[in-house]
């Protein structure tokens, strides 16, 4: 978020402290010392920071990228999916206990989508892992469905994705991915409040046929 000038207030997920708010002063200029590039959605980084346990709008001391990524901006497929994935997380990701186990699967996730070669798939086991991470993972394809109706190769995908026995790349065709899709995020509504609407959900359905 613009604040002022020349500066931003980034929010930021971190290992120690979970979801903050960081004032990052002086990056919304031409220079060449400006760093704003590193503040972009889902970049990783390795901070030092000025933490108060009072809250509120924290500091930076020293900030780096820890693993640029290597494909995700350039393959159309992965930065529809990254922007899927970072709406999700700035609507689902609040105050967390366990925050080291949270920001583990975040950052360990994406560094595999950046490496994945058919990423077409990777979306929906996310959604099923962060939910796991999050306190309402499934267990049976009915919990997520809610009484709702898939087709028997539908649910069957969708058993075997939560309980891990699949493979990312199963072949699945567009119907059956926007399928699949459609109930995890009535899911997540279900169990997030405030969820609401994924706007980037159409690109991500454009990009993925």
């Amino acid at each position: 978020m613009k604040f002022g000038e020349t500066s931003i207030i980034a929010s930021i997920f971190t290992e120690q402290f979970g979801l903050q708010s960081y004032m990052v002063k002086g990056v919304r200029t031409s220079s060449r010392k400006s760093n704003i590039a590193l503040f972009q959605p889902l970049t990783l980084l390795d901070m030092v920071v000025y933490h108060k346990e009072s809250g509120g709008i924290m500091h930076i001391k020293e900030v780096k990228c820890f693993h640029p990524y290597r494909f995700i901006n350039a393959d159309v497929r992965k930065a529809a999916i990254a922007m899927f994935l970072n709406e999700v997380l700035n609507k689902s990701v609040k105050e967390q206990s366990h925050t080291g186990d949270i920001f583990n699967f975040i950052t360990d996730s994406l560094i595999y989508l950046d490496t994945l070669q058919q990423p077409e798939n990777f979306h929906l086991k996310f959604l099923i892992g962060l939910s796991k991470h999050l306190g309402f993972g499934p267990v049976l394809v009915s919990e997520v469905l809610g009484g709702r109706m898939m087709s028997e190769d539908e649910e069957r995908v969708l058993q075997q994705m939560i309980t891990g026995d699949d493979q990312v790349n199963v072949a699945l065709s567009y119907e059956q991915r926007k399928n699949i899709l459609s109930v995890l995020l009535r899911f997540y509504e279900a169990h997030t409040e405030g969820f609401g609407q994924i706007k980037s959900i159409d690109i991500l359905k454009e990009v993925l046929r």
